[in-house]
C-alpha cells in the first residue's frame, strides 16, 4: 500500500520521494553508487519525523488518529490473539461487522476480545461501515460480555470509531438503548476488562466498549464526547472551525490523562502507529498484559467496585 502523508508530513514526503529516485538510479549505476546519499536522506527524514511527531497540536493528533493506515482491530487480533474464533450476531436482528469480536488466547490466556473495525480499503470500509456500529453491534458486544462473565474470561476491547451510526434504521431499532445497555454491561462485569483507544474514540459509540477497569490510549489517539467537526458546527455553526474545536475540547491523550479519563498512555513509534504497526501492536499487547496481571487476583466484587469508583472520580478533582 502506498504511503499516505498528512499535511504536516510534506517535508518528509519530499525527502522520501528523493530517496526513491536515488534508489532507482542506484539500480542502473551499480551497487553502492548512492548509498551514502540515500542514508543521509533517510537520517534526515527520520529526524524530521521525530521532530514533527513530538510537537503535534490537537488537530494534527486528530488527523493521525484517523490515519487510514493506522492499525485496526483485525491487525491487533492478528498480532496478539492466537486461536481467534469470531462470534457473530446479536441473536435478535443481524450481525453488525462494525464491531468484531470473539474468543481467543492472549499470550496463553483465554479471553474475549472485541472492538471497532473501520476497514482498510473501499470494500472493507463499506463492509464494516467505517467502524460506526448499529444497535445490533452493541447487542453483540453485550452477548460477548455475558459469555465472558459466564466462563470467567477477561475482556479486552479496542476502541476506534467516529461514533455510533446515526442512520434512521439504527434509531428505529433502538440505538441509544443499545449503547446504554452495552455501557451498563461494561460497568457491571465481574471479570477484568481492559479497553484501549487505538485511534478515534468518538462519543457514546466509544464509551459503549470502554467502560473498563483500565482505559489505555495510544499516544496520538483521541477520545471525545463529539467529533471536532460536530462541536464546531454546534458552537460556531461552522464545521470548518474543527481545528479550533479540537484545540479547546482537550481530546488528546495528554489532556485526558490529566483529567483522569484515561489511565495510561502507550507510546507510539516515531511517525505514529501506522509507521511501524508491528511495534505499536506489541506495545499495546505489553501494556494490556501488565494491566490484566495487576487485576488477576481481584474478586468480582472488587472489580466492580474499582470500576465504579474509577468512573465516579472523573471530574470530581475540578470540583474540590
Amino acid at each position: 500500500m502506498a504511503a499516505h502523508y498528512l499535511d504536516f508530513e510534506r517535508p518528509i514526503a519530499d525527502l522520501e520521494s528523493k530517496i526513491e529516485e536515488l534508489s532507482k538510479l542506484s539500480e542502473t549505476a551499480g551497487p553502492g553508487a548512492f548509498d551514502s546519499e540515500i542514508q543521509a536522506l533517510r537520517d534526515r527524514a527520520q529526524e524530521l519525523r521525530t521532530e514533527a511527531y513530538s510537537n503535534l497540536d490537537a488537530w494534527q493528533k486528530t488527523m493521525v488518529a484517523r490515519h487510514p493506515q493506522r492499525p485496526h482491530l483485525r491487525d491487533y487480533v492478528a498480532g496478539l490473539i492466537d486461536e481467534f474464533v469470531e462470534l457473530r450476531g446479536d441473536r435478535k436482528f443481524a450481525d453488525d461487522q462494525a464491531i468484531v469480536g470473539g474468543l481467543g488466547r492472549f499470550r496463553g490466556q483465554p479471553v474475549v476480545v472485541m472492538g471497532h473495525e473501520k476497514g482498510h480499503d473501499t470494500t472493507t470500509r463499506l463492509k464494516h461501515n467505517f467502524g460506526m456500529a448499529r444497535p445490533e453491534g452493541y447487542r453483540k458486544a453485550v452477548r460477548l460480555m455475558d459469555m465472558a462473565e459466564r466462563f470467567s474470561l477477561p475482556v479486552i476491547t479496542f476502541v476506534d470509531t467516529a461514533g455510533a451510526y446515526p442512520g434512521l434504521g439504527a434509531e428505529e431499532r433502538g440505538q441509544a438503548e443499545a449503547i446504554a445497555r452495552s455501557t451498563e454491561r461494561c460497568l457491571t462485569l465481574g471479570v477484568p476488562m481492559v479497553a484501549t483507544i487505538v485511534g478515534e474514540g468518538g462519543s457514546g459509540g466509544a464509551i459503549a466498549l470502554a467502560g473498563a477497569n483500565r482505559v489505555l490510549i495510544l499516544e496520538h489517539s483521541i477520545y471525545s464526547v463529539i467529533s471536532p467537526e460536530g462541536a464546531a458546527s454546534i458552537l460556531w455553526r461552522d464545521g470548518a472551525r474543527a481545528k479550533d474545536a479540537a484545540t479547546n475540547m482537550r481530546i488528546t491523550a495528554q489532556d485526558l490523562i490529566k483529567l483522569g479519563i484515561v489511565d495510561r498512555i502507550i507510546e507510539e513509534p516515531a511517525g505514529g502507529a501506522h509507521s511501524a504497526s508491528d511495534v505499536a501492536i506489541q506495545a499495546v499487547g505489553d501494556a494490556v498484559e501488565e494491566e490484566l496481571k495487576a487485576m488477576s487476583a481481584m474478586s468480582a466484587a472488587e472489580l466492580k467496585k474499582q470500576r465504579s469508583e474509577r468512573f465516579y472520580a472523573i471530574g470530581r478533582a475540578g470540583l474540590q
